[in-house]
């Protein structure tokens, strides 16, 4: 067996131990450990979480990458029709990473009832359009179906259905303007089959979802003419390279966006967690690594008897410090065991049962959410525990110092 081991076994397990001088200051060393980590799960789950959710939701309205026509309107408005028949459609052969293509029109319209009217934006998809966000935000109802023959129904958002006083299977009248101002603006009547809330009350507040070829006609447009493409990436990471890639393989007629080009102060906002997440990292892996060089000195000065008697019977000092380096070892292992059960915990609780609620108004979302995975807990327990030992060598290094006959005479 190892010897340096078996000692620091022998002193962790002792009576002594438990009850010395030491004891409360080990306690407050472990326990700095163990909050340190819970901030750290907790900052990097919901700092994360937040990240992702926002981009999925601004990309479930967008797409990572929209592909339209060159003009000066900025709108949602999709006045200058796309022909369908592009290279790149239905899937993107010469680039890699792209999930998913799918077409897209929008106009602007009102929806009015008895008593009230609301702008909103159309957005009208078709048969080859991804509905698996919206799974996750439909709170009534069905998604629309767009695969058979043309049909009124629509897909409205929880804020505007209250807004509106409109339920599930309402009627409802939005009309359009004209390409002529002067003439009469036409009206469509839709049937409300679903009722979604992303909590992105930006979007939100703006679309309803009905079938492109409400639009196509609308504008006077070709069964093959469409307002957008929208691009989908297996890797949001990669989004600004596959950006590139999409604006040269698209060719001079077509312009290429991402969402973080489109909604540059929302992603630029959401960068800034990243530098927050490092901020609390860093001071918390600080705070626990003075309270366990603290502790590893107390440690040191209450054995220090001990430790004069081992470099009499022929102990290295390396060997002496090995011995208190594996006790730290010992600490440092206990904080991140209660730390992980408590944050972890927290953030599942969090997860399933929703109890910290945000205001959508400035976080874009109604609840905390939380991201975890193994990988991030592995790196950031083993990098605590591995920066904490890092710290403590420097301390230990004052074993060296100690003589054996003064330490053997040392009360």
């Amino acid at each position: 067996m190892n010897f340096e081991f078996f000692i620091a076994r022998r002193i962790i397990a002792s009576k002594d131990y438990k009850s010395s001088i030491s004891a409360p200051i080990i306690k407050i060393a472990i326990t700095a450990i163990a909050l340190g980590i819970i901030m750290m799960l907790v900052s990097i789950a919901t700092g994360v979480g937040l990240q992702k959710k926002i981009r999925e939701k601004v990309s479930a309205f967008n797409g990572d990458i929209i592909i339209t026509n060159f003009d000066t309107n900025f709108s949602n408005d999709s006045q200058n029709p796309i022909s369908k028949n592009q290279d790149f459609y239905p899937t993107f052969k010469n680039i890699d990473g792209i999930k998913h293509v799918q077409v897209t029109a929008s106009k602007g319209g009102v929806i009015r009832t008895e008593t009230d009217f609301e702008g909103v934006v159309v957005k009208g998809v078709g048969e080859d359009y991804d509905w698996e966000y919206f799974k996750d935000y439909l709170v009534e109802g069905k998604l629309p179906d767009f695969k058979g023959d043309l049909n009124e129904d629509i897909l409205i958002s929880e804020y505007l259905a209250n807004r509106l006083h409109l339920k599930l299977g309402d009627k409802v009248t939005t009309f359009f303007l004209n390409d002529e101002v002067s003439k009469t603006p036409r009206s469509r009547g839709f049937d409300i089959v679903g009722i979604y809330n992303s909590g992105f009350q930006q979007f939100d507040e703006q679309f309803i979802i009905t079938d492109i070829r409400h639009i196509q006609r609308l504008n006077k447009w070709e069964a093959d003419q469409i307002g957008a493409f929208e691009v989908f990436v297996d890797d949001f990471d990669e989004i600004v390279p596959i950006g590139n890639e999409v604006y040269n393989e698209t060719g001079s007629t077509l312009d290429t966006q991402t969402i973080r080009q489109k909604y540059a102060s929302i992603f630029e906002w959401l960068d800034l967690f990243d530098f927050n997440i490092i901020m609390i990292i860093g001071i918390m892996i600080l705070v626990a690594g003075i309270n366990m060089i603290t502790a590893l000195l107390v440690l040191i000065l209450e054995r220090t008897q001990m430790i004069g008697i081992l470099k009499a019977l022929g102990g290295s000092d390396w060997s002496v410090r090995k011995v208190f380096l594996y006790n730290a070892m010992y600490l440092i292992g206990v904080g991140l065991f209660w730390g992980n059960v408590i944050g972890i915990g927290v953030l599942l609780i969090q997860k399933y049962g929703k109890i910290f609620k945000l205001n959508p108004d400035t976080y874009y979302v109604n609840e905390a959410p939380v991201y975890l995975h193994w990988d991030y807990i592995l790196i950031l327990n083993a990098g605590t525990f591995l920066l904490c030992l890092l710290m403590l060598l420097i301390p230990s290094f004052i074993i060296s110092k100690i003589s054996p006959v003064k330490a053997i005479r040392f009360e």
